[in-house]
């Protein structure tokens, strides 16, 4: 396991999801080697792109031993909201403040499992148990009142319904094997094997005779 408060061990990116609450640190080794910290800097700002909200905030790399390190402490991050942002990266003359954008991209702030109270389930998740639970005739009335295109669970036909289903439980499994891999896990899409003794294979073909 490595030390991730190490920043030898920092991602080289920017995280594809960053916790509310955690300390949020990677570094660009690749913008240091073409703009150096003594004569730039480099920071970032986060815009929401969910719902009608505006949402934004500006983060600043640490420039140290050559190289841009982004360390955001936890008590920063908690003040955050969750959602899918759209960050830009920018960098900026420290002779003249002139700056320019060099790479952009998305995050998605997810809440803290330690800390929130809030629903922590996916979208594909909440949707899927919405759509059991209609099934199974069971649903609260949330779940009845969701929609998918424009139509209400509860007014789709079991068909419908069976095919939605299956189309939100393999988006789920998805989610879950790229977790996983993560993880460094498996991912258990794999069909593992225990292959036996000799005299198993013989009594095998023994009983395919």
């Amino acid at each position: 396991m490595e030390n991730k408060f190490d920043r030898s061990h920092y991602p080289r990116q920017e995280p594809e999801n960053l916790v509310i609450g955690d300390r949020w640190v990677w570094r660009r080794d690749d913008i240091a080697t073409v703009y150096s910290p003594d004569d730039y800097s480099l920071s970032y700002e986060f815009n929401i792109v969910d719902g009608s909200t505006s949402v934004n905030f500006t983060l600043s790399a640490t420039e140290a031993d050559s190289n841009y390190f982004i360390e955001i402490p936890s008590t920063t991050t908690t003040n955050y909201s969750a959602g899918n942002y759209h960050w830009f990266c920018y960098i900026t003359r420290s002779s003249d403040s002139e700056r320019l954008v060099l790479d952009e991209g998305y995050s998605k702030l997810i809440e803290n499992y330690a800390t929130t109270s809030s629903d922590v389930r996916s979208h594909a998740k909440v949707v899927l148990d919405a759509i059991e639970a209609v099934i199974e005739n069971r649903a609260t009335i949330d779940q009845s009142s969701m929609s998918i295109a424009g139509r209400s669970l509860t007014r789709l036909t079991i068909d419908e319904l069976l095919t939605l289903r299956d189309r939100y439980k393999a988006e789920h499994l998805r989610e879950l094997r790229k977790s996983r891999v993560r993880n460094k896990q498996s991912s258990g899409a794999e069909i593992r094997v225990r292959f036996g003794t000799h005299d198993d294979l013989k009594n095998i073909t023994d009983l395919s005779k």
